[in-house]
């Protein structure tokens, strides 16, 4: 049977907004979200793009996605041998059931080793797992060194999309920033500027720092190396520099050889930013003599998602982003709208199985118009198991009384012809002569932003007897 989280009742989880007001928030800016919405689709034109010239597209996906199938299926052997190849090499392995013991076996390392002072590549695992602010109460000086991921943790911020952090932010308000903590002109918004501030800043920190965290891209079994991707080589920097290497990742990264990264590597790239490939894929196999590695592997909901048939395709997911560059939703709304570490279409899959009180509203913040589905390089069907999500909730989740009395009295009026027609006749009727002020108001959701079109004076039914002849 499948297993669903079973619905927390803390008075912290009952404060937490839903998408809906989150988003509402986000939207009384309607410049921003205009602005966050083309930016957005910028980067999704920029992706098809860059799909369009690899005739072999669609191979590339069907190939990506049967890989992984095969991965999800085999994943207790596989995960196995991965340990097994790792160890081989040199490299501790770790395993880690959930965020807790994710977070102290890190500190535990550290400890064992005396480091105080790290540097940090992007990792949505250990945003997943608050690393940062786990390690930070305890007196240690984490540094994100991913351009965007300093930017708002400089601003005191967590990110609002897992490829470009810190999308959400205008030129101006970076540099306002880097002027309040890195201390540049005030005003000054040139990006060239502002990289170089941040690139001496950050030039020492990676000389003080004695331990490097990455996350893990692709770990692969035969071999018992691992991949990360970057931009900015800000993990190559960490790793070489550094006497201590911990990597994180997810169990369900994995793939089988090593002959199957180039499918994946082709595919990552172009659908998160049009690049036809990362600036930077840094192969890890073993620690460098007289340094040491160790690689973490989580857990943290994965198997329990494995298990729900109709969700476990969400594991595929490479982190790309393209879901949530090509989404309306999100683009509108903007990734905090969502409250989780993964926000987007795929985000809400994840998130619902890992807490259900929580992201209850999420699988519902989607048109189900399949965009994701269309751009996923993995083939995962996004826009089906957000349907399938909505579905469980319904029946099981923390549904709102309001919602599932409105849900039960429309099923019943579409489930009878005569009554159909008679309440489409009443509504007719009476929108055509209530006041603005009775139909526009507080309980019309749907009515804040938009007009109703104009009523028909008769329904398609009506106007199809009377011209089927003609």
């Amino acid at each position: 049977m499948p297993r669903y989280p079973k619905p927390k009742t803390s008075s912290k989880m009952k404060t937490t907004p839903t998408h809906a007001a989150a988003a509402e928030e986000f939207l009384k800016d309607g410049e921003r979200s205009h602005w966050h919405d083309d930016t957005l689709w910028h980067v999704r034109s920029k992706r098809d793009l860059s799909a369009q010239k690899i005739p072999e597209w669609e191979q590339l996906r069907t190939n990506a996605s049967q890989i992984k199938d095969h991965v999800l299926s085999n994943l207790d052997q596989l995960l196995l041998q991965f340990e097994k190849n790792a160890a081989k090499n040199g490299i501790e392995v770790l395993w880690a059931k959930d965020a807790d013991e994710h977070n102290q076996h890190v500190l535990r390392i550290l400890e064992e080793n005396q480091v105080k002072n790290l540097v940090k590549s992007k990792s949505i695992l250990t945003e997943e797992c608050g690393l940062n602010h786990f390690l930070e109460d305890k007196g240690y000086d984490v540094v994100d060194t991913d351009l965007g991921e300093r930017i708002i943790q400089f601003n005191k911020q967590v990110p609002s999309h897992i490829v470009m952090p810190a999308i959400h932010l205008k030129k101006k308000e970076i540099g306002d920033i880097f002027h309040e903590h890195l201390g540049t002109d005030e005003g000054a918004d040139d990006p060239a500027y502002l990289t170089e501030a941040a690139r001496q800043h950050l030039r020492q920190k990676f000389i003080q720092a004695k331990a490097a965290i990455t996350g893990v891209n692709f770990g692969i079994a035969e071999t018992g190396g691992f991949v990360v991707c970057t931009n900015e080589g800000n993990a190559d920097m960490g790793t070489h520099l550094a006497d201590l290497h911990i990597a994180c990742m997810g169990i369900e990264k994995l793939i089988p050889r090593a002959a199957d990264l180039g499918v994946f590597l082709r595919l990552l790239a172009r659908s998160a930013t049009g690049q036809s490939i990362t600036n930077y894929t840094s192969h890890f196999h073993r620690p460098r003599e007289g340094k040491k590695m160790y690689l973490i592997l989580v857990d943290n909901g994965r198997t329990d998602q494995l298990g729900r048939e109709d969700f476990r395709n969400s594991l595929k997911c490479i982190r790309c982003g393209a879901c949530m560059n090509t989404c309306p939703i999100y683009r509108r709304s903007s990734g905090f709208s969502y409250g989780s570490t993964v926000p987007g279409p795929i985000g809400s899959i994840l998130s619902p199985g890992m807490d259900l009180k929580k992201h209850s509203t999420l699988p519902f913040a989607s048109t189900l118009c399949g965009s994701c589905t269309n751009v996923c390089p993995v083939k995962i069907n996004i826009h089906e198991q957000l349907y399938k999500w909505r579905q469980v909730i319904t029946k099981e989740g923390p549904a709102q009384p309001s919602k599932k009395w409105a849900m039960r009295f429309g099923g019943n009026v579409m489930s009878k012809p005569k009554l159909f027609d008679m309440m489409g006749n009443l509504a007719r009727k009476s929108l055509s002569i209530s006041p603005r002020g009775f139909v526009y108001n507080s309980f019309n959701a749907w009515g804040k932003h938009r007009e109703l079109p104009e009523v028909p004076k008769e329904s398609f039914k009506e106007w199809y007897r009377k011209n089927r002849k003609q």
